[in-house]
């Protein structure tokens, strides 16, 4: 196996619509599937579409890990293993929206806020060609469309609409552990 090259921001590759995946059963799918398995564990990522090692497919993989799950029974973890959806659809399941953040491999050191369907239905094979078909909520949705739009051309900054909420990682850390610790409106010192 091997590790990819991930694509950056910038990249025309990450900007165009993916092709849809011929024949699921190849033997260069399963090797593709193998290397961007080890990239994805390699980079501690939750998530990597093939456009993002610079193959223009209509696949991705993703892991829900138990620690980012909310408390749904929608919000379905993937166990310790990385899950494959190749020619996706993913449709929302409801109004609400949710906005949480989100950071991308492909845009290493940055993160931002980002409004998405609290709840989805997804469909698509995996790499035996079995249908894949379920309605999920939290961070498995959060994961699952972010890869989705990788196959469309699209990064999350195009999602955004507060781009307040918008900057580097160890900022947005320092920033919310600061706020953690300063005192409370109201209350007295010393």
């Amino acid at each position: 196996m091997a590790i990819l090259k991930i694509a950056r921001m910038g990249h025309p590759v990450l900007l165009t619509r993916a092709a849809p995946v011929d024949d699921p059963a190849a033997p260069e799918l399963r090797r593709l599937v193998a290397d961007m398995v080890d990239t994805l564990l390699d980079a501690d990522g939750a998530g990597l579409a093939a456009p993002q090692v610079h193959v223009p497919l209509r696949l991705f993989i993703f892991r829900c890990r138990p620690e980012r799950l909310t408390d749904s029974p929608e919000d379905l973890p993937t166990g310790l293993g990385v899950q494959v959806l190749i020619n996706p659809e993913v449709e929302p399941a409801g109004e609400e929206v949710d906005v949480a953040w989100e950071g991308c491999l492909s845009i290493p050191g940055l993160r931002g806020a980002v409004p998405r369907p609290a709840r989805i239905r997804y469909r698509g094979l995996d790499l035996e060609g079995n249908r894949i078909d379920r309605t999920v909520t939290g961070f498995h949705a959060r994961v699952v469309q972010h890869e989705f739009d990788h196959l469309d051309g699209i990064l999350y900054p195009m999602r955004m609409d507060d781009f307040a909420l918008f900057g580097f990682t160890d900022e947005i850390a320092r920033a919310a552990h600061a706020a953690a610790q300063a005192p409370k409106a109201g209350g007295r010192d010393g």
